[in-house]
C-alpha cells in the first residue's frame, strides 16, 4: 500500500514492531499495504464505527529460514536500485518527504527498488535482521510514518523501501499499466497524449500508488468514480517476500484490500493497471463568494455539489491565515460536459446562494490542460492535516460552527493558511456498495480535510492543535469517520477510516501477513 518505517536491527519491542510499516507517500498499497477475508461482527451504520474492539495483530518477525541478504553489504549486492545509507550521495534529498516538518527524518537506510525482485530482497534482509520496515512512493504522508524514523512520528528508525522509481508509464489501448512511484502530473499528461483519461488527484507530486490504494477522490470522482474503482489489476509483494497479480478473479480478497484499504497493512505494491475513458473536454469554474456569505454558501453548497449532474465536481474551501487579509470562500468545480449543462446548474447554485459572487470564470480547456491547471501542491510546505467524513447535511448551527472554526485559523500565531475543505462526492461514487470496495463511504456527501500550513521549523504543536480541534467540533455532526489518505496519528481506532470494511482488512492483514511486517500503529 503506502507508506512503512524502519527500525534498528536489533529485536525490536512490541510498540516498535506494531508501529513497523507505516503510511506515507504512497509505496506499497494505499497509504501503504493490503490484505485478505474472512467472517466478522455485524455491519454497523455508515459513520458510526463499531466500538467493538478489533483483535489486534500478532506483532513480530515474519518467520525466516534466513534466506536472503543478512548485512546491509549483503543487501545492495541482491538488489539491482540504490540502497542508500547515512552519508551516501544524494542521501538527505532522499530521506525527506513532501512535508519539511519531518526533514529530521533519520532511517537506518532507503532502497530505491527498481523492480519487484528488489522489493523481496528488501523485505527479506528486513526479517533476518529484525529491521522495521517503511513504505514509501512519493512522500505526502501526513503523519510522517514512511520517513522511517523522524522527529513526531513514535516511528522507529527503519528501512524504507522506496517505490519511487517505479514510475512507468504505461498507455495500451483503453487500459494503462503504472508504476507506483509515478506522480500524477506525469500520468496525467501520459494520458492526455494518448488521447486518454482517469480520475486521480490533483496535486501533481502526489504518488499514484498511495492515492489509489486509500481511495482516491479527485476532480473527477464523481464522472469516473474514485480512482481505486478504475483499477483492474494490481501486481505486489507480501511480507513473505510472494510476487502476486491480483484482480477481481485472481486473488479476489487481496484486489479488494487494494481498493480503499488504505497503506501499510499487506503488501507492498510494483504495478497498477487501470481502465481508461476517452480524455473528455474540461470546463473549469472558479466562483469565490465575500467572507459574509460564508454561512450561505456552505447551506446551498452541500444541497447542490453532491446531488448535482455526475458530469460536475466541485470543491468548498474556507481558509484563513495571515496570508489572507480576511478568511475566503471559493468553490472550484469542473464539468465535463456541454457547457450549457454546466451554466445552468452553477447558475442555479448561485441564485440559491443569494449573493452575487466577488469572482465567478468558466475555461474551457482540455483535459491535459486542465488536470495541470488544477495542479497545485509542487512546493514543500510545512502543514498539520485531518479529516472527517460528511456524512450528513449541517444544520444551521452546525454551518455556523465550521464557519467559526475556520475564521480562527486567521487568529492562530503562525499559521499561514488554513481552514477546511469539502470536496463533494455523489455521483457513480455512489453506484458502488460500501461493502464491494475497502473504500465504505459511498453515501457520503463529501470528504472534508482540515489543514494549517506553517513556517518551516515552526512547532507543530499548535497547528496540529488547530485541525483535530475543528475535526473534534464537527465530530457531532458528522460522527468520527476519517479518509484513510488524509491520515492522523491521533486517530486511534482503524474503523474510523473503514468503518463496516474494519474487519475483514484485519482477517486479510492477519493470513497474509500473521508476523505482522507491515503492522501499522493504529490500523488494521
Amino acid at each position: 500500500m503506502t507508506e512503512p518505517r524502519e527500525g534498528s536491527t536489533s529485536t525490536p519491542s512490541t510498540t516498535t514492531t506494531t508501529r513497523r510499516a507505516l503510511i506515507a507517500g504512497g509505496v506499497g498499497l494505499g497509504i501503504a499495504g493490503v490484505l485478505a477475508a474472512c467472517s466478522g461482527p455485524s455491519p454497523t451504520p455508515t459513520g458510526s464505527p463499531s466500538s467493538t474492539p478489533t483483535p489486534s495483530r500478532t506483532p513480530g518477525p515474519t518467520p525466516s529460514t534466513t534466506t536472503g541478504p543478512t548485512t546491509w553489504s549483503a543487501l545492495a549486492a541482491a538488489t539491482t536500485g540504490t540502497l542508500l545509507r547515512s552519508g551516501s550521495q544524494g542521501w538527505d534529498g532522499a530521506r525527506v518527504l513532501r512535508n519539511p516538518r519531518y526533514d529530521d527524518a533519520d532511517p537506518q537506510g532507503i532502497l530505491r527498488v527498481a523492480n519487484a525482485d528488489d522489493v523481496t530482497a528488501g523485505l527479506a534482509f528486513a526479517r533476518n535482521t529484525n529491521t522495521p520496515v517503511a513504505l514509501r512512493s512519493g512522500g505526502h504522508s501526513y503523519t510522517g510514518w514512511s520517513a522511517g524514523g523522524a522527529s513526531g512520528t513514535d516511528v522507529p528508525r527503519s528501512l524504507v523501501i522506496s517505490t519511487a522509481a517505479l514510475d512507468g508509464i504505461e498507455v495500451s489501448g483503453d487500459s494503462v499499466t503504472i508504476g507506483p512511484g509515478a506522480e500524477l502530473g506525469d500520468v496525467y499528461a501520459a494520458l492526455a497524449k494518448a488521447g486518454r483519461a482517469i480520475g486521480a488527484g490533483s496535486c501533481p507530486t502526489v504518488g499514484i500508488g498511495g492515492l489509489t490504494l486509500g481511495g482516491g477522490v479527485g476532480v473527477l470522482v464523481r464522472s469516473f468514480g474514485l480512482t481505486c474503482d478504475q483499477l483492474t489489476g494490481v501486481t505486489l509483494v507480501t511480507a513473505d517476500g510472494a510476487v502476486h497479480r491480483v484482480s477481481s478473479t485472481s486473488e479476489p480478497d487481496l484486489f479488494w484490500a487494494c481498493r480503499g484499504g488504505g497503506g501499510g497493512t499487506v503488501g507492498v505494491v510494483t504495478s497498477m493497471t487501470f481502465r481508461t475513458q476517452p480524455a473528455p473536454p474540461v470546463l473549469l469554474v472558479t466562483i469565490v463568494f465575500p467572507w459574509s456569505a460564508a454561512a450561505r454558501v456552505v447551506r446551498a453548497w452541500q444541497a447542490w455539489a453532491p446531488k448535482a449532474d455526475p458530469k460536475l465536481w466541485s470543491t468548498l474551501k474556507l481558509l484563513g491565515g495571515s496570508r489572507h487579509s480576511t478568511p475566503t470562500v471559493t468553490i472550484t468545480g469542473v464539468w465535463t460536459g456541454e457547457k450549457s449543462g454546466a451554466d445552468t446548474s452553477v447558475d442555479g447554485f448561485i441564485q440559491s446562494v443569494g449573493v452575487t459572487p466577488t469572482t465567478h470564470t468558466a475555461t474551457d480547456m482540455s483535459y491535459g490542460t486542465a488536470m495541470a491547471k488544477l495542479g497545485g501542491g509542487a512546493q514543500r510546505v510545512s502543514q498539520s492535516a485531518t479529516s472527517s467524513i460528511g456524512s450528513a447535511a449541517l444544520t444551521d448551527s452546525q454551518i455556523d460552527l465550521l464557519v467559526q472554526h475556520a475564521a480562527a485559523a486567521s487568529h492562530v500565531s503562525g499559521l499561514t493558511e488554513g481552514g477546511v475543505a469539502l470536496d463533494a462526492l455523489g455521483g457513480v461514487v455512489s453506484d458502488v456498495g460500501r461493502t464491494d470496495s475497502a473504500f465504505p463511504w459511498r453515501s457520503a456527501l463529501c470528504t472534508v480535510q482540515y489543514t494549517a500550513a506553517f513556517r518551516d521549523g515552526a512547532d507543530p504543536a499548535p497547528f496540529d492543535a488547530y485541525v483535530r480541534g475543528f475535526r473534534k467540533a464537527m465530530t457531532p455532526a458528522w460522527g468520527s469517520g476519517a479518509y484513510a489518505n488524509y491520515c492522523d496519528a491521533a486517530i486511534t481506532d482503524p474503523s474510523a477510516y473503514f468503518d463496516v470494511n474494519t474487519s475483514r482488512l484485519h482477517r486479510i492483514a492477519e493470513q497474509v501477513d500473521p508476523g505482522g511486517v507491515f503492522a501499522q500503529p493504529d490500523w488494521v
